[in-house]
């Protein structure tokens, strides 16, 4: 099921000078339990179709639990049924957790995949945001990413990194520092790399929440509409 709407934990608000809209990202929303996979939300939805069934685990914070939208409305819900129109007999387990820093995220990683019911061919990853909200270590943070995609490699699971940029008002220094964190693990881990998950809705009130901070279901679609093409092209790779 999806998250319950509730008011944002210690908001906070960026001037995105680059982006000219608020970038807390994931940072908002109570940290809460993974999401079960959503059904869909549409009248006519896409059928599952036929072939061999591949999960694909989303393991992430808030961008991936659908915080504030309706059940079937997050990216993973949202995905598996654009996997679907495309043939795809995938199932998108939502692991994504509102709130969820790096460091959490990789406490429960080993829980979440010993306890998955099918072997996910495929994982996405969406995290960091929240680090950067709260202003944590860069040297942490990197950590914590860089044994997250060891342990995947251990288990041989290949890789999609949903990338974030730092908020302007970070700093020079520490914008460029956590920028490069993902392209420098992503290439040292043999991962695929999405630069920047959130680059088809900033900017563009109509495709988010009310917050400036969350897509809406509008704009889920948007991201699932650019990134989709990547995730077909990861569960066609060799070991997919």
């Amino acid at each position: 099921m999806e998250q319950a709407r509730r008011p944002f934990a210690k908001a906070a608000t960026f001037t995105a000078i680059a982006f000219a809209l608020p970038l807390a990202l994931a940072g908002c929303g109570d940290r809460t339990a993974p999401a079960a996979p959503q059904a869909s939300a549409s009248a006519q939805p896409p059928q599952r179709p036929a072939g061999p069934h591949k999960v694909v685990l989303a393991f992430g914070d808030s961008l991936f639990a659908g915080y504030g939208l309706d059940p079937g409305e997050s990216y993973p819900a949202q995905l598996e049924r654009a996997l679907w129109a495309k043939g795809i007999n995938a199932s998108v387990v939502n692991a994504g957790v509102s709130g969820d820093t790096t460091a959490a995220a990789r406490e429960r990683l080993a829980f979440t995949l010993d306890n998955q019911p099918a072997r996910p061919v495929l994982a996405l990853i969406s995290l960091g945001g929240n680090d950067m909200l709260r202003g944590l270590p860069l040297d942490q943070t990197r950590a914590n990413l860089d044994a997250i995609l060891a342990e995947f490699d251990k288990r041989h699971i290949p890789v999609i990194v949903e990338g974030m940029l730092a908020a302007p008002n970070m700093g020079k220094d520490y914008a460029s520092r956590f920028n490069e964190l993902f392209p420098e693990l992503t290439k040292k881990h043999g991962d695929a790399l999405v630069p920047f998950f959130l680059q088809p809705v900033v900017g563009q009130a109509g495709l988010m929440q009310a917050d400036n901070i969350h897509p809406n279901a509008k704009g889920v679609g948007k991201v699932v509409a650019a990134t989709v093409d990547r995730v077909v092209a990861g569960l066609n790779d060799e070991g997919a």
